[in-house]
């Protein structure tokens, strides 16, 4: 079960974010507005959240999640893959070191972006992706194995990141997009194919026997909830214009 949570408010910079969806600029003080019915939903799940600061110079930095991964036993401050983002894990590992004793790290050559790292208890996927290349991949499995834990790499062609169209909802379950639902890696999974149309909605999160989705996604709420969870939407319209999804706003644990 979670407890806290860290998000990094909005920065009026987001406007100029890094993105290929071709959505066009998204509006600021709905992305605020949203942000804030996010932490609710988090706070709803049971969860206190902690708020980075600000940080204009960067702005993708709202995306908490890629600049860190945080495990029962450790945390890791990643290194980000896209140049203009590497700033932002300034600060951070002190941050973290509030809640948790150990903290590793992401060296370069090695990119890690914590949205190309799924957690399926003891194990850890991870995405190979133009943010995350294999010597990053493989330093945090190092970094695993020392702590008596596993992972595993896999290819995941063109999505920006692994989380991107798959999240694990607990009890054995995966809501997942094509190729990804197919994958012979995930054969012994509750595999919950996303239709196309709703391919967004594949980046949920699990939190706490709910399970937070993205609004206007009306298939997969109703096969989310028929696997017996209650489900919770946020409206992510204007993150969604810049790539990003509902994990990648917060670090949980």
């Amino acid at each position: 079960m979670f407890t806290k949570a860290i998000v990094r408010p909005p920065a009026k910079s987001l406007v100029n974010g890094i993105s290929s969806a071709n959505l066009g600029s998204p509006d600021y003080n709905l992305a605020i507005t949203q942000h804030k019915a996010y932490v609710a939903a988090l706070e709803k799940c049971g969860l206190t959240v902690d708020q980075l600061p600000v940080l204009e110079d960067y702005p993708d930095s709202v995306f908490v999640e890629d600049i860190a991964l945080i495990t029962p036993y450790f945390a890791v401050v990643t290194n980000p893959g896209a140049d203009e983002r590497k700033g932002e894990i300034e600060g951070i590992e002190t941050f973290l070191a509030q809640y948790i004793s150990t903290i590793e790290k992401i060296e370069a050559p090695g990119t890690l972006d914590g949205g190309d790292v799924m957690m399926v208890g003891d194990h850890f996927f991870i995405g190979l992706s133009e943010r995350t290349n294999l010597n990053g991949a493989f330093q945090l499995i190092s970094i695993l194995k020392k702590h008596m834990m596993t992972g595993s790499t896999l290819n995941i062609g063109d999505m920006l990141h692994l989380k991107t169209g798959l999240a694990y909802v607990e009890q054995g379950n995966l809501i997942a997009v094509n190729p990804i639902a197919q994958h012979p890696t995930f054969e012994e999974f509750n595999v919950l194919e996303i239709p196309i149309e709703e391919a967004y909605a594949a980046n949920c999160i699990w939190v706490n026997d709910k399970v937070i989705i993205a609004a206007g996604y009306p298939k997969i709420k109703i096969a989310i909830e028929q696997l017996g969870y209650e489900t919770i939407e946020v409206d992510m319209s204007e993150y969604k214009k810049l790539d990003g999804g509902l994990s990648c706003l917060s670090l949980r644990f």
